[in-house]
Parts: structure tokens; C-alpha cells; sequence
């Protein structure tokens, strides 16, 4: 009786010794554990967890490991192993990555799909590989305008408003089309919209149901067939801690990641639909962006954004062309 006891405790002792034996992968994000950004991280820990090959992924929500726009770099120096990142949050790094959030070079979410699959973001990959990092899950995120008294879905709409825009190139293309730019964030938007400071605003989707952007606007320009604003925002790994595991641990990552960005994509889409739904709900206008008006901005925006982006990189007219190129 006190062998099969012993037999059973050694047992338990080795399974313990086993569990603990399992790799731990550190994951860092800014948002909060609501948010599809972090539920994507969670798919992924789920998933290789379920896997059964000695693999946890803990993850650090709400800036709670580094600070947003901090993240690159010590994902790049293996200080971290994974990080959830709005890629334009390094353009001061590459320039190249300033393209991931760039007015009109993506139109719709089933586009941005296909960009994650072209020869454009097989560039920024390379890129990103030079600095010992790798992306496991592909992302877009897309935003809208909203004006206080009308609709803006064309240039001609914004020539003399003050405007908030998401993003240094959305503000050069804003200005090119004839707004006055306030630098803010959109928790700022309501307020100054509030007190007459704003007649418009540029955001993400979710900004703009989270910060009820709706009580203080007339119209609303969802993203939908059309919209301007979208940002690249993947989940990111360092690559030498990636090829440092077990064939069976980077399979069971690479099966879970596949997972994520299926969810990814559909929740992003939803996202839409909702602030669409909730602008609608209560009382403000619905302005659908025709191809027509994208096709303008995407004029004004070449010779602003694209411009002033061709100026900081030596290869970026062939980047630029690729991105371009995916229909």
C-alpha cells in the first residue's frame, strides 16, 4: 500500500515537474481585456493551450508590461515575445510601416484581406524580419467620419472646417482638401465637439461608439464598400524565439493564429455595422462614401500624404506601387 502511494505521489511530483517545465511566451498590448484586440490574443493562448505542447501564453493587457507606442523595440530586442501593435506606431523607425495606415490605399476590409496576401505586406514582412520580428496574425481596423452639422463623404465637404484626423497622413490630406487641423485624441473628440472647437472628426469604429461620438453629430460616414481609414494593427512575435520551439509548439502557434485572424476579419467588419447600427439608433444621418468620392480623396491624398511619405524613403514608390497594385 505505501509502494503504490509512493508510486503515485512520484507520479504526481513528475507530472508537476512536467507542467511546470512548460514554456511561458509574454504578450503585450495596450487595450483593455474587452476589446477585439485582446480577444485575438486570447484565441491564440486558448488554442495552443488546448494543444497540449507545452506552451503558455500569458498576456499583459492595458499597457501594463510596456507603454503602446514602446512595444517595437523591445519585441525586436526578445524583451518580449509577442506583441499585439498598430504597425504605424514604429513609422518613425521604418518609414515603410507608415503605409499601414494611409488614406485610400485600402477601400474595404475584403481588400485589406488581400492585401495581408500580396506582394506588398511580403515587403513589410522582410522589413520586419530584419529587425528579428515576424507576424502571426494579419489585422485591419477601420474608422469613419462624423460632422457636427453635415455629412462628410467627399473633399469639397471639409474646405473650412476644423477637423481631427487619426493619423499624421490623414491630417496632411485633410489640410490638402482645405481643413483646419486639431491635433487630439478621440477621447478628446465629444468635448470639442461640445464646445465648437470641432465641425468634424476621423476615427476608428469603435472610438467612435465608445466615446458616444453620436450625441454631439448630424451625420455619420461609416466605413462600409467604401471608407478611407483603416489601420494595420497584427499580432507580431519575435522571430528567434518563434524557430527557438518544438515543431509541434510553432505548429500549434501557426494553427491558432490562422483561427485568430479568421475572427479577426469578421469581428472587424461587425465593428462597422455596429457604430453604422448605433449612430442610426439614435437619430444622426447615414452617409455611405460613393467609389467616386474615394477615388477623390485618393487624389488629394497622393499629392499630401503620398508625397510628403515618398520624401522619408529612398524605396517607397515601389512599396507604394505595390500596396496600389492589389485590386
Amino acid at each position: 500500500m505505501k509502494f503504490t502511494t509512493a508510486l503515485a505521489a512520484a507520479a504526481a511530483l513528475f507530472a508537476g515537474s512536467f507542467a511546470a517545465g512548460a514554456e511561458t511566451l509574454r504578450l503585450s498590448h495596450q487595450w483593455s481585456e474587452g476589446d477585439v484586440r485582446h480577444k485575438v490574443a486570447q484565441i491564440v493562448a486558448d488554442e495552443v493551450a488546448a494543444a497540449g505542447v507545452d506552451l503558455d501564453i500569458q498576456i499583459f493587457p492595458s499597457q501594463s508590461l510596456f507603454k503602446a507606442r514602446e512595444q517595437y523595440k523591445p519585441l525586436a530586442r526578445g524583451q518580449v515575445d509577442m506583441i499585439v501593435f498598430p504597425l504605424s506606431y514604429a513609422g518613425g523607425l521604418r518609414n515603410a510601416y507608415n503605409l499601414t495606415l494611409m488614406p485610400g490605399l485600402v477601400k474595404n476590409h475584403d481588400h485589406a484581406a488581400r492585401l495581408n496576401d500580396s506582394p506588398f505586406m511580403d515587403e513589410i514582412s522582410s522589413i520586419m524580419a530584419e529587425d528579428d520580428i515576424m507576424v502571426l496574425v494579419h489585422g485591419y481596423l477601420a474608422g469613419g467620419f462624423a460632422g457636427k452639422e453635415e455629412c462628410i463623404t467627399a473633399p469639397e465637404n471639409v474646405e473650412g472646417k476644423q477637423m481631427r484626423a487619426a493619423g499624421k497622413a490623414f491630417e496632411q490630406m485633410l489640410a490638402g482638401a482645405g481643413a483646419s487641423i486639431a491635433s487630439m485624441s478621440s477621447a478628446e473628440i465629444y468635448n470639442a465637439m461640445q464646445t465648437g472647437v470641432l465641425d468634424a472628426a476621423n476615427t476608428s469604429s469603435s472610438s467612435f461608439v465608445s466615446y458616444r461620438i453620436y450625441e454631439q453629430v448630424a451625420c455619420f460616414t461609416p466605413a462600409g464598400e467604401y471608407a478611407l481609414w483603416f489601420m494595420y494593427q497584427p499580432l507580431l512575435m519575435n522571430k528567434s524565439v518563434f524557430e527557438g520551439l518544438s515543431a509541434e509548439q510553432q505548429e500549434a502557434l501557426l494553427a491558432a493564429a490562422e483561427k485568430a485572424e479568421a475572427y479577426y476579419l469578421e469581428e472587424a467588419k461587425k465593428q462597422d455595422s455596429h457604430a453604422r447600427d448605433v449612430f442610426a439608433k439614435n437619430g444622426v444621418e447615414i452617409a455611405d462614401m460613393s467609389e467616386e468620392a474615394f477615388k477623390a480623396w485618393q487624389a488629394i491624398a497622393q499629392d499630401t500624404a503620398y508625397k510628403a511619405f515618398l520624401e522619408g524613403s529612398p524605396d517607397g514608390q515601389r512599396l507604394l506601387d505595390l500596396a496600389l497594385s492589389v485590386e
